[in-house]
């Protein structure tokens, strides 16, 4: 049976240049946006300058590139998307995720391939058969359908891909198109700009005055989805593309949840996936960033045990916390000096060397001060640490330590 099965795709997210540093060795496709008319307005994102130099990049680890234009669209941001899909056809991007009709249609005039972004709330067969016929070379099913209609909507529907979330961010809200935010903060979610006041602290009153105590929950703080127990099922649902939620998350989380998924997918086709290595798989998940977990709506509606009521956003037992930062880097002994502004070190303690270009996770087995080799390095010292590869003066030291 596994023979007959196609392996599904990997698709990552990707905030920077960083992030793709983090993911180039799992990623099977990663998407990414431009500056504008994204659902990520707040991210890092690429200028349109950037685009044909990522493209490349992307190519030369043999990962396609998928450009997220996936905002609504009003009349004065027409040209803007023209010049966007333009670019991205020029840069040789696999295809434009997209859901305004009015993106649909510049994608075909400009016979760039697209894909049917989730916030088109895809539910059905009938749907996808639509968007099919529209031209699509794949859809991304709403994050509400259940296996079981996934299952059923991929035995009706040949000759277009379907992709699905499997992990990360779950929206209170159908399919991401929430209102709140834009009424109260005057920041739209429909156009990448949420301010998320779902994840916050709410109190009833009465028409009186009369307050109603919440006991400090989140009622409307949705848990993040996590389906690496179940990814057996998902592959021999026949599902063309996985995807992972989290172009907001950093290169820690890109990495982690890219090497777990990565790794489920190919032990299944190795015939060495365990339940106990899934739960491996899930305790590392657990240790970046993450809001509790859940199965979202893969096997029924979630009712309570589908909000994370204690604790509205990180749930991670470990925090990221500033070391230092590179002061120098000496090419012929490859060897990183980090001035300590914030905290001690000492061989054995893994380091992330960060900013919007560089990562770098790594464990510490030899270091200097001053030409001699020392086994600590205290707060205020100028360190030099071996590296696997070249960092440049100004990037950020940060260690991941336990919360107390």
């Amino acid at each position: 049976m596994k023979k007959a099965l196609k392996k599904p795709k990997l698709m990552c997210p990707i905030r920077d240049w960083a992030s793709f540093d983090a993911c180039k060795k799992y990623a099977d496709e990663v998407y990414f946006s431009a500056s504008t008319l994204s659902l990520r307005q707040n991210s890092n994102n690429f200028t349109l300058k950037d685009i044909p130099k990522f493209v490349k990049l992307c190519k030369k680890y043999n990962i396609d590139a998928f450009l997220v234009v996936n905002s609504v669209m009003y009349n004065d941001d027409l040209k803007m998307a023209e010049k966007i899909i333009k670019t991205a056809k020029e840069s040789g991007v696999k295809a434009v995720i997209v859901w305004d009709l009015a993106g649909i249609e510049i994608a075909k005039k400009q016979k760039m391939p697209f894909v049917v972004s989730t916030q088109a709330n895809i539910s059905n067969w009938k749907a996808v058969d639509f968007y099919k016929k529209l031209g699509a070379k794949r859809v991304v099913l709403a994050r509400e359908m259940t296996l079981k209609q996934i299952k059923e909507t991929i035995k009706k529907c040949k000759g277009i891909e379907i992709e699905t979330f499997i992990h990360g961010a779950m929206c209170f809200s159908i399919s991401g198109r929430c209102l709140l935010s834009a009424g109260i903060y005057n920041k739209s979610a429909n156009c990448g700009s949420c301010a998320q006041p779902c994840r916050k602290e709410w109190i009833l009153t009465d028409p009186e005055g009369n307050k109603i105590s919440n006991q400090g929950k989140f009622f409307m703080s949705a848990q993040d989805m996590c389906m690496i127990e179940y990814i057996p099922e998902l592959i021999e649902a026949g599902i063309n593309s996985f995807k992972t939620e989290g172009r907001r998350r950093d290169p820690l989380y890109i990495e982690t949840t890219a090497r777990c998924y990565r790794e489920a997918v190919d032990a299944y086709f190795d015939n060495s996936f365990t339940k106990e290595k899934a739960k491996q798989w899930k305790k590392e998940l657990e240790g970046v960033y993450n809001r509790g977990f859940s199965t979202g709506f893969y096997f029924g509606t979630p009712e309570k045990e589908g909000i994370s009521f204690d604790k509205a956003n990180n749930q991670s037992p470990y925090k990221k916390v500033l070391l230092g930062k590179v002061v120098h880097y000496y090419s012929k002994q490859k060897v990183a000096l980090i001035r300590l502004y914030h905290k001690s070190i000492k061989i054995g303690d893994e380091v992330i060397f960060e900013d919007n270009k560089t990562y770098l996770k790594q464990i510490i087995d030899s270091m200097e001060i001053e030409n001699k080799k020392v086994v600590k390095g205290k707060k205020g010292d100028d360190v030099g640490v071996k590296v696997k590869k070249p960092i440049k003066k100004g990037v950020d030291v940060f260690m991941m330590v336990k919360k107390i």
